[in-house]
């Protein structure tokens, strides 16, 4: 069994001045950066004071989620011989927020929309889903369930 080392690098940028003087005297905008990769612009929840055009950690938990399963199942049906042209995916994550003003995932929903070249292999491309989430390394390391609503159609013009 091997293991992985993954580092990042999260930098605040939302100090306006005084710091954490008080909850509505800072921003919540940050960067996440890791070596030789674009930064990617972050902030809070709109909800939580954020900056509703930059990625939330939520919405990069989601993503993270969903393109975890999207590799899986790609790596799988590569391995079955079932040719995807075209996968995409508008997954979807429930938090909710505790009495102590905390909150957790409760569930997400993935909805990969996927474009498979032959009907044939439709079927096998639908049962790959399962297979897919059980490898998943992030889904894997979820408290609640990771659901899958997948769609699978044939690519227009092919049979």
């Amino acid at each position: 069994m091997s293991s992985h080392f993954y580092k990042t690098t999260v930098t605040w940028t939302g100090n306006l001045g005084t710091g954490t003087s008080a909850y509505k005297a800072y921003g919540r905008n940050h960067e996440i950066s890791a070596d030789d990769k674009p930064t990617i612009s972050a902030s809070s929840d709109s909800s939580f004071r954020g900056d509703r055009e930059r990625y939330n950690p939520e919405e990069l938990f989601v993503a993270s989620l969903s393109s975890c399963h999207m590799l899986w199942y790609l790596h799988l049906c590569a391995d079955a011989g079932v040719v995807v042209v075209d996968y995409s995916d508008a997954a979807t994550g429930i938090m909710t927020e505790t009495t102590d003003k905390g909150g957790r995932f409760i569930e997400v929903t993935l909805h990969p929309a996927v474009i498979v070249s032959d009907a044939s292999m439709i079927e096998k491309a639908n049962a790959l889903h399962e297979e897919a989430n059980k490898k998943c390394f992030i889904a894997n390391s979820c408290n609640f369930p990771v659901m899958h609503k997948a769609t699978c159609t044939v690519l227009k013009g092919l049979t």
